[in-house]
């Protein structure tokens, strides 16, 4: 069975940036899961795997359009270290927060003093990503997973 639109697919993968370092991977662990054309992976991903069967694999490089996009500058600010009311603030940390274009989460980048820089880019966001590929299951989705919009699974409670 080829992938198409309403398909439940399973595969492992293998994450890549364009400098070579790997960035994750499912190898060792259970494949990914998702239903094809519901929006559950990045559109360059599900657009390469379109037409794919079980048993195949392949590499595709999928440029920022097509994944996190682009980096936005306007994402990334320089704030008071008073905005985080006396928390231990450290470069890494990651926040849940309303950003322009709604819920996100924002990165701690750089603490300068009082100065605290926070990035609302996906951490992704600007890189070609490289995927190592191999198509695990096709199978045609239930009507209850296209009707929750993703694949259930053995852990999969509602």
């Amino acid at each position: 069975m080829q992938i198409t639109d309403k398909t439940a697919v399973s595969f492992h993968y293998t994450l890549s940036n364009a400098g070579g370092e790997q960035l994750d991977s499912s190898r060792g662990e259970e494949p990914l899961m998702y239903l094809h054309g519901a929006g559950n992976i990045i559109t360059g991903l599900e657009a390469a795997l379109a037409g794919k069967s079980a048993g195949d694999k392949f590499n595709v490089s999928i440029p920022p359009a097509e994944a996190y996009g682009e980096l936005v500058p306007d994402m990334v600010q320089v704030v008071s270290k008073k905005m985080f009311e006396g928390m231990d603030v450290e470069v890494g940390m990651q926040f849940h927060a309303d950003v322009s274009y709604g819920a996100g989460i924002i990165t701690v980048t750089e603490i300068d003093g009082d100065d605290v820089t926070i990035n609302g880019n996906h951490p992704l966001a600007g890189e070609t990503l490289i995927f190592d590929v191999e198509v695990v299951d096709v199978r045609p989705a239930t009507a209850e997973e296209l009707a929750h919009g993703h694949v259930h699974g053995a852990d999969c409670q509602h």
